[in-house]
């Protein structure tokens, strides 16, 4: 095993989506490159909502081109879209959603934790396409808790395996390129090894907690980039800790980025706004 070493680590910023999420940004689509093949880490929480008879989020909005990963830690969601999916999310629950050709959803707080109030801790990933699926018919994965591949560590904690390979677990969720998603909790001063193909490029991201990467210190709301010069990194953990591990093949292809679309080219973005304006993505009800 060879140890990769750190290209840069990054401290995520405040950032507040819709009316009712409100957290930190680690990278958007603008300065996605690096971390390709995803496009966007916004860490939601964990915060106190506040009792309300009328949901807050997220409004209806289109998206085309790339899939959102939505990773609930406590709290619960309600999903609705113009394909039309409709999905509740609560702790440890995960939903895949493909735009890919264009779809028009909406995410608030679920009804009834918005009535009762409560914490809420969630982390949206953006996911990028390659060119060829980027048109595709859009794909919903309802991703609960129960079915996502754990394993308790030999040291305690414990390894959650959303998407791809990891540790010799295999996640639930379907992608259309080589993608890694997954949570590991780590207690204090754990020490844990991870492999990863040299190919991908690699990201940990400090939910909770602060741990030591390669020996270099990593805080709650830091993200970790990874260089391609090995398969394995080393972790400890400082605390009781939480981290993301994402990791995947880079798409070297052109991008061009305008608010919810993520497409190849400018012309293609033209067409995704005439495509929403005219109502080809659908209709949410």
């Amino acid at each position: 095993m060879i140890q990769r070493t750190i290209s840069d680590i990054r401290t995520a910023t405040p950032n507040s989506v819709g009316d009712g999420f409100i957290g930190l940004n680690a990278f958007h689509p603008q300065g996605s490159r690096p971390f390709s093949p995803f496009l966007l880490l916004d860490h939601h929480g964990p915060m106190q909502v506040k009792p309300s008879e009328y949901p807050k989020g997220v409004d209806q909005h289109p998206h085309r081109g790339f899939e959102t990963v939505t990773i609930v830690y406590e709290g619960a969601l309600e999903h609705r879209d113009s394909a039309g999916n409709h999905g509740k999310l609560f702790a440890g629950d995960v939903q895949w959603m493909t735009a890919a050709a264009g779809i028009i959803h909406e995410e608030k707080h679920e009804r009834a934790f918005s009535r009762q109030g409560g914490r809420l801790d969630f982390v949206q990933l953006w996911v990028n396409l390659p060119a060829q699926y980027k048109m595709n018919p859009p794909r919903y994965q309802d991703i609960a808790a129960s079915t996502i591949t754990t394993s308790t560590l030999a040291g305690g904690g414990q390894l959650r395996v959303i998407a791809g390979e990891l540790a010799g677990l295999q996640g639930p969720a379907n992608t259309f390129s080589p993608v890694v998603v997954a949570d590991l909790s780590l207690n204090q001063g754990q020490i844990e090894t991870l492999r990863i193909p040299q190919s991908y490029a690699l990201m940990v991201y400090v939910l909770r907690g602060s741990a030591t990467l390669n020996s270099t210190p990593i805080d709650r709301g830091q993200i970790a980039l990874l260089n391609q010069d090995g398969d394995s990194i080393s972790l400890s953990a400082t605390d009781n800790t939480k981290l993301l591990i994402l990791a995947g093949e880079p798409i070297q292809e052109p991008m061009a980025v305008y608010g919810p679309f993520v497409m190849n080219t400018r012309e293609e973005i033209l067409e995704a706004f005439e495509d929403f304006q005219a109502g080809r993505m659908g209709v949410l009800h």
